[in-house]
């Protein structure tokens, strides 16, 4: 079953990083340009969360539901680890300004990063799996999330944030929501038929 939900969860995938684009075009600033780069990143996030998935589960909304639920406080506990253990080294201002990601900061923030990750991987592990096979699918996922959408996050606290602008990192983490729980509805439409009512 695994490598079959691959398509339908890259489709998804797709679909929600457009919805991401729209409510961050809304609300922040448009990132149009930007837009290929995030709907590739978008399907290979959804192809890998839907293929782990099948791998560890017989389907169920609930399963569902409860695994991205999984990634989501993954992703909200590196940065809330961030904020906690560093100091900032930069401020937004000069953040905004770079053209390209903040490769320093990444690096910076890549024990961490990777600590963060083997411990979701491990929570979720024991949670969903208990064996070696499941920590390595997780951890596979976890890894190509945090890759594609978590190292932004991880540098949250090397920024100097302003309290009048502390509502950019609100709407990070609200963004953040909107992707992923529009993955999910989406995943689930496209797979409606095939989905057990109950569970």
């Amino acid at each position: 079953m695994a490598s079959w939900l691959a398509g339908p969860g890259a489709a998804a995938g797709a679909l929600a990083a457009f919805a991401f684009a729209v409510v961050h075009a809304l609300f922040i600033s448009e990132i149009w340009r930007s837009l290929v780069a995030m709907l590739a990143a978008g399907a290979i996030c959804g192809a890998t969360i839907a293929w782990s998935y099948g791998r560890l589960f017989a389907p169920s909304i609930r399963s569902w539901l409860g695994y991205n639920a999984g990634f989501v406080l993954a992703i909200g506990a590196l940065g809330a680890m961030s904020v906690a253990i560093f100091e900032p080294t930069t401020t937004m201002a000069a953040l905004l300004t770079r053209h390209g990601p903040p490769s320093d900061l990444i690096g910076a923030a890549a024990p961490l990063t990777i600590l963060v990750t083997l411990g979701a991987a491990t929570a979720m592990s024991l949670l969903f799996g208990r064996t070696w096979a499941a920590f390595a699918t997780i951890l596979t996922t976890c890894s190509v999330l945090v890759a594609l959408l978590g190292l932004n996050v991880s540098v949250i606290g090397l920024v100097q944030i302003p309290t009048s602008s502390l509502y950019v990192v609100a709407e990070l983490f609200g963004l953040i929501i909107v992707l992923a729980a529009s993955f999910a509805a989406v995943f689930m439409a496209l797979l409606w038929r095939r989905w057990p009512r109950r569970g």
